[in-house]
């Protein structure tokens, strides 16, 4: 990456989220220069995410110029104008655990969220297992209580036909049982092909809303794989593949032939 002003600005451009830019763009204009303490206050701005290696490099362009905040604030916002431009066909990645400034990532935990107040007619989740995050079931709450229709689709327990040793993963999701605009999902253990003694499992990590967003990886929904574990993701942000994704699901869902039914 060339460590001229405009490049430098062009690429931060496309790698902040646009509610976190414009928190960047307020630290700028409020910097009379360029310092160590402009890139503490960058990252304490938006704290959550692996972007250090970002702000070292704005500051240092910036050191360079010789321009001021508020210019360097403008020029950020035009970059980052265009770049919302071009966000609808472009994937980044998430990551929860280690993180370096070499590459910067999202945290899994943070986008999942964004992900899910995206939804404005469709939310489809699916996950392995899941437990704990109660911000992503206040999330989902808020989501239901905008008249977003939510499709949870959960492993269950061995017990209940599934592969989790422990309770199924819609238990952690109570307090959206009962909801008209929620629904929970299951594979049943007698649509589900024999593997010598064991059975499937239902093993995929999604978080689409609509057909135009996804966050697609490895992490289930659960405190540890959100925040701590090392795990990866991606956010798709390409309709067609979007929809090819959901798609999938909803076919997976029909009456009769679908293998997978509502649960409860």
């Amino acid at each position: 990456m060339s460590d001229d002003l405009p490049s430098v600005i062009a690429a931060t451009a496309g790698e902040l989220a646009p509610g976190h830019l414009r928190t960047w763009c307020r630290v700028l204009r409020a910097a009379d220069r360029p310092s160590r303490s402009v890139e503490a206050a960058l990252l304490e701005a938006r704290p959550g995410y692996a972007l250090g290696g970002v702000a070292r490099r704005l500051v240092t362009a910036w050191r360079r110029s010789g321009a001021t905040g508020e210019a360097i604030a403008l020029a950020l916002e035009a970059a980052g104008a265009v770049s919302c431009e071009h966000a609808a066909h472009r994937s980044t990645v998430v990551a929860s655990g280690p993180l370096s400034d070499a590459v910067p990532v999202r945290l899994t935990s943070q986008v999942a969220l964004e992900v899910i107040r995206e939804a404005t007619t469709s939310l489809l989740i699916v996950s392995f297992a899941a437990h704990g995050v109660t911000e992503i079931v206040t999330e989902l709450t808020a989501t239901a209580d905008r008249g977003v229709h939510v499709d949870l689709v959960f492993e269950t327990s061995v017990t209940a036909g599934g592969t989790l040793d422990g309770p199924g993963a819609a238990a952690a999701f109570q307090s959206l049982h009962g909801r008209e605009s929620v629904r929970f999902w299951h594979w049943p253990q007698a649509r589900r092909p024999a593997l010598g003694r064991s059975r499937a499992a239902l093993h995929a990590k999604l978080i689409a809303a609509d057909e135009r967003t996804a966050l697609l990886g490895s992490a289930n929904l659960t405190d540890r794989a959100l925040k701590e574990n090392l795990e990866i993701g991606v956010v798709l942000r390409e309709p067609a593949a979007v929809r090819s994704l959901v798609r999938h699901f909803r076919s997976l869902m029909r009456p009769g032939p679908g293998p997978l039914e509502p649960l409860g």
